[in-house]
């Protein structure tokens, strides 16, 4: 995905192999990220042990805590892989004895505890078991795999059984199942039975097989068990099914995922530069876009509303349903969303319990004070506190809180600003728990609103900049009740962002000193998740990002501010 190398991040999970010493090993790379907890859980099926990647100033992060969590609770081995250990500020001690730590806290057996440690240059292709012994290549690394990762735990002579974990569209093929061959082997051209949801039987065909080779996929006549295959031939097949002897078919246990914790609403998008750049407008398109997700996001829920262009997207966090809008977004989809709101439980008491978060923040320490009381006024709890010195550049604040999931939106950006860009954050979902009773005390936030539809002038701009921070520059479209800035003051504030000077006989209407105009907030599409308040919308298109009030006329506006009161 384009989006992998633009964020530096896993979102897919992605399969190849290699062969060493005569044996195939199959490597699965999953997301760290719990908002693609999903792909993970799935993957981790798929697998007999796991390498735990640990940066060597870093050490373990909250995506490392929830892959290990998952990874552990299946029994399965791990090897810790301390990479970048060239690194000229590395802690490696430290680093080993925080992970050592972090088995511990999560539970980790005896067997388990007992992992053993390579350390690695990754960029230079060096791997070794001794820190004192730089080495020469990656060879440490796949010996201790094949020493240490157990083979999988197959039966050759069983019925065939194949759990499907993952899907992928071939241009040629179509749709292809992709999972493990826990028992028996498989052909092209075999019959099978595919065992999908509440005991359906569906009778099928392989048309054609395909394993892992590097990083490709490659064609092939038959696989046995223990081998990671790719199925084509059935149309109806879906994560979480099994692929069967035809003869004797028999289900594997379907994969669980956890619930999502986030919600926003899409609908259609009808402001009144609707239909101008995106191809696909209706409801319809953005239905059936929405359910074909469903197919291969398995952590996802969409639910229809009482309104057929509104339906309510409920996902892992802000970036799982953000990556969804932005490959919406470069599909050529037009729509609006609402601001992302947490997901409330009811225990088997009544009482409502609501997510919350780890979340680990790096910080200079000048800025300590800043951070800490802003996460006070958000109900943080303060867990671990510790202060990293630095030989060649700034001490570091290290700080962990337990915070509501409530909390953490609005917070990067807000942090952003109060720490000039130095700030460091990683969150991840840790488990429900009785609601915080008391409001957060997060600071409203007032938007200068555009009163009449033109074109923004540099003189118009000018005047206006004085209220609050831009969101555009001059010569930019905009309509009434468009979200063009930040107010300075909580409260909204219509503004006229297309004034033209004209011509009096006091001066000329081009003549005057040179306007000095503030460069606008560059707007993406994670600030304006993390801006808009219930009462604006987000309105994506494939060449814009526009941010607007839900009722576009400041009267209407103000009658409903009244009713609510």
């Amino acid at each position: 995905m384009d989006q992998e190398r633009e964020r530096g991040i896993t979102i897919r999970a992605k399969n190849a192999s290699v062969t060493y010493k005569g044996v195939k090993i199959n490597i699965v790379d999953t997301p760290g990220h719990a908002d693609f907890g999903g792909e993970v859980e799935r993957t981790l099926r798929m697998v007999d042990g796991v390498l735990i990647l640990v940066d060597a100033k870093e050490g373990p992060m909250p995506q490392t805590t929830f892959v290990l969590r998952k990874a552990l609770a299946l029994g399965h081995k791990a090897i810790v892989v301390i990479n970048k250990i060239d690194r000229p500020d590395a802690v490696i001690d430290d680093v080993v004895n925080r992970t050592f730590d972090l088995f511990v806290h999560l539970g980790a057996t005896d067997e388990q505890l007992d992992f053993p440690i390579v350390y690695a240059a990754a960029i230079k292709g060096q791997a070794t078991l001794d820190i004192n012994k730089p080495g020469t290549d990656i060879t440490p690394l796949l010996d201790t795999v094949l020493e240490k990762i157990p083979a999988p735990a197959i039966n050759a002579d069983a019925p065939l059984q194949i759990l499907v974990l993952a899907l992928v569209q071939d241009p040629y093929k179509g749709k292809m199942g992709i999972g493990k061959i826990q028992s028996g082997s498989i052909a092209r051209r075999q019959n099978v039975m595919l065992m999908g949801k509440d005991g359906a039987q569906i009778p099928g065909k392989v048309s054609d097989l395909a394993v892992y080779s590097g990083l490709e996929r490659v064609d092939a006549d038959q696989a046995s068990a223990g081998e990671i295959v790719a199925v084509a031939g059935l149309d109806e097949v879906s994560i979480g099914d099994t692929i069967a002897d035809a003869d004797n078919p028999v289900a594997l246990p379907r994969v669980t995922v956890d619930e999502p914790t986030v919600q926003m609403s899409f609908s259609v998008n009808n402001s009144p530069f609707a239909g101008r750049e995106g191809k696909y407008l209706t409801s319809r398109h953005l239905r059936d876009r929405l359910f074909k997700e469903l197919e291969t996001n398995v952590s996802l829920r969409v639910n229809e509303t009482d309104s057929a262009d509104r339906f309510l997207v409920a996902g892992r966090g802000e970036l799982h349903l953000g990556v969804l809008i932005e490959q919406m977004r470069r599909e050529g989809y037009e729509l609006q969303v609402s601001q992302p709101e947490v997901i409330i439980h009811r225990d088997e008491n009544g009482k409502a319990t609501e997510p919350y978060e780890e979340l680990t923040i790096q910080v200079p320490e000048t800025y300590q004070g800043t951070v800490i009381e802003e996460m006070g006024k958000r109900r943080g709890e303060l867990r671990h506190m510790r202060l990293i010195h630095s030989d060649v550049g700034t001490s570091e604040m290290h700080l962990e809180y337990h915070i509501p999931t409530r909390g953490i939106m609005g917070l990067k950006n807000l942090l952003l600003a109060k720490t000039r860009g130095t700030i460091i954050m990683h969150h991840v979902f840790a488990a429900y728990e009785p609601a915080e009773e008391r409001d957060l005390l997060v600071a409203p936030h007032g938007s200068l609103v555009a009163h009449e539809d033109g074109t923004s002038t540099g003189y118009a701009i000018f005047m206006t900049q004085e209220r609050g921070v831009m969101f555009i520059g001059p010569g930019v479209e905009v309509y009434r009740g468009m979200v063009v800035g930040e107010n300075s003051r909580d409260e909204d504030l219509d503004v006229n962002v297309c004034k033209e000077k004209h011509l009096s006989n006091m001066r000329a209407s081009g003549t005057d000193e040179a306007l000095v105009l503030t460069p606008p907030k560059e707007m993406s599409l994670e600030f304006a998740l993390e801006y808009i308040g219930p009462d604006e919308l987000v309105e994506i298109t494939p060449q814009n990002l526009r941010l607007r009030k839900r009722l576009l006329n400041a009267d209407e506006r103000r009658r409903a501010k009244k009713a609510g009161k």
